[in-house]
């Protein structure tokens, strides 16, 4: 079975696609940074659709999503983002938790995990 990286990093890649799923690293947004989490949101799911485009698939396959907030009165927030992206119907699973990120300014983290 073959192995492929997207994005590739000295760290880490964007992504890796094998055996018909594709695994995302988390996204942080980069344009929106110290922006309102709602903002954060949106940015991060334009980039997730990016990557998954190009490990050749979108937003209805994805199977599994992790989400970290560092503030999680900000959950509701984050949900106007994510229920005005997110097909109805191909709701995938989907955790959410308060956590520290790497960075300050930097509130919403995703992580999600698609079939092909």
């Amino acid at each position: 079975m073959t192995i492929q990286r997207i994005g590739v990093g000295k760290r880490m890649s964007e992504a890796v696609v094998h055996g018909g799923k594709v695994y995302l690293a988390g996204f942080v947004a980069d344009k929106m940074a110290g922006k309102s989490v709602k903002e954060q949101t949106t940015e991060i799911l334009s980039l997730i659709d990016a990557t998954l485009k190009q490990a050749g698939t979108e937003k209805t396959k994805i199977l599994k999503a992790n989400i970290w907030l560092t503030d999680i009165a900000t959950f509701a927030h984050m949900n106007e983002a994510w229920d005005a992206w997110v097909p109805q119907g191909h709701t995938p699973a989907r955790a959410t938790v308060e956590s520290k990120l790497a960075a300050p300014g930097l509130d919403v983290e995703i992580m999600v995990e698609a079939a092909i």
